[in-house]
């Protein structure tokens, strides 16, 4: 992609009306454009690293045979109201059209995706089963100021897993656990994310969130470094660290924010629905539930927030908008040639580069905007690499690079095996 004919372009001003270090970023950066509080849409940038994320989950839902759909925004009142959830949920928006007829824009799927499976399944030999989806929600946030961890519209992935058995569920569930750390791992974040015991409300006694070690984060948790285990605030007191064989004064106090959860939902929402299999002696039983979700701008937004510096955005490699990003500093004619190789050549072997081949912009404003845009490495072609027969490379993350060939770089780029 040349960067002069990339539509959005860069802003030195801070938006006046965002205190999040990831609005600010990814708005100067044009990676997201606000459309209200809590509401953003995807600019290319932006949807490229949110589309890697979406791939990385998918591919991680698929090798523990999850079955990916796509379920309806809009949801029926009456199976709300079946869940009692249609009064008791504070965050759900109702939409009624001009015939008074109310439906629910989805906030999660429960209520939908129990009552397409009770069309298909009623024998012990259906399960286990798990069924998952990335999807638009939508929760009426009333403090949305965190740019994208925290939006009244935002993209999730949730998983719902069916089970015969306590001891299924619970195998399934473990083996989340170790799917989620492959996730975190995969985006970069995986050295600070924790996974953390924390209140189960209405489901369980405990559920499991991931937390992400920031100081913008939102929630308090508490580590002990030496097993990896957290805490939330909401279940730290005596009895749970008992019960966890944790002691006070080993633990850490950690500002954190949530990207990942995971539940157990026991016959919560197949009950009312009437959910049921029938096992090998012809005895009904209630079908048991685990829910695994995963918002996909909070995970981005996240990995901002925690790897940012002052200059601009770093993003890992794996959720980079573009692998290269090449500079063309000068407008010497040979300049322009060579840097026009160089994209050739990074295009051919499959590199994913941006280009700035602008014109009449200086080069201390093209080093800046790589700073803030963050591509992981930076190319540089320039009279001073001219002259050494090469290419300066250098990592968004270092301070220092260093003059290569035009193939050692290729080489540097090429997928490992």
């Amino acid at each position: 992609m040349k960067q002069s004919k990339l539509f959005t372009k860069t802003k030195k001003e801070i938006p006046a009306d965002e205190v999040s270090k990831n609005a600010e970023l990814l708005i100067r950066g044009g990676f997201i454009h606000k459309e209200m509080a809590g509401v953003y849409s995807y600019l290319p940038l932006g949807l490229r690293v949110l589309k890697k994320i979406e791939n990385i989950i998918r591919e991680e839902m698929n090798k523990v045979g999850g079955q990916e759909i796509l379920m309806s925004s809009m949801q029926p009142k009456e199976n709300w109201e079946k869940t009692g959830r249609w009064n008791d949920l504070d965050v759900l928006y109702k939409v009624a059209d001009s015939a008074g007829r109310e439906v629910a824009l989805g906030p999660t799927h429960e209520e939908i995706v129990v009552p397409i499976l009770k069309n298909y399944v009623n024998s012990y030999k259906d399960f286990p089963l798990a069924l998952y989806q990335i999807q638009n929600k939508f929760r009426m946030e009333l403090r949305s100021k965190s740019g994208i961890l925290r939006g009244r519209e935002f993209i999730m992935k949730d998983m719902y897993s069916f089970h015969t058995s306590t001891a299924d569920f619970e195998k399934f569930y473990e083996q989340m656990k170790e799917v989620y750390k492959t996730i975190f791992t995969r985006v970069g974040i995986g050295h600070i994310t924790y996974l953390t015991f924390a209140s189960g409300g209405t489901f369980a006694k405990y559920s499991h969130e991931f937390q992400t070690i920031t100081a913008a984060g939102e929630d308090t948790i508490y580590v002990d470094e030496s097993s990896g285990t957290a805490l939330n605030k909401e279940v730290f007191n005596d009895e749970v660290l008992t019960q966890l064989n944790l002691k006070k004064e080993d633990l850490v106090e950690q500002r954190a924010i949530e990207v990942g959860n995971i539940f157990d939902l026991k016959s919560k929402y197949s009950k009312p629905f009437d959910l049921s299999y029938m096992d090998e002696k012809g005895v009904k039983h209630d079908v048991l539930m685990g829910c695994y979700g995963i918002g996909l701008g909070r995970l981005m937004g996240t990995v901002v927030e925690a790897l940012a510096d002052d200059k601009g955005m770093i993003w890992p490699h794996a959720i980079a908008p573009y692998s290269v990003h090449l500079l063309s500093l000068g407008e010497d004619e040979n300049i322009l040639k060579e840097a026009n190789k160089v994209y050739e050549s990074l295009l051919k072997n499959n590199i994913e580069v941006l280009f700035d081949d602008r014109v009449g912009v200086s080069p201390g404003e093209k080093f800046a905007d790589a700073d803030l845009l963050g591509i992981p490495l930076r190319v540089v072609v320039s009279k001073r690499s001219l002259d050494e027969k090469g290419v300066e490379v250098k990592k968004r993350s270092e301070e220092k690079g260093k003059i290569v060939s035009l193939n050692e770089l290729i080489s540097l780029l090429e997928p490992k095996s």
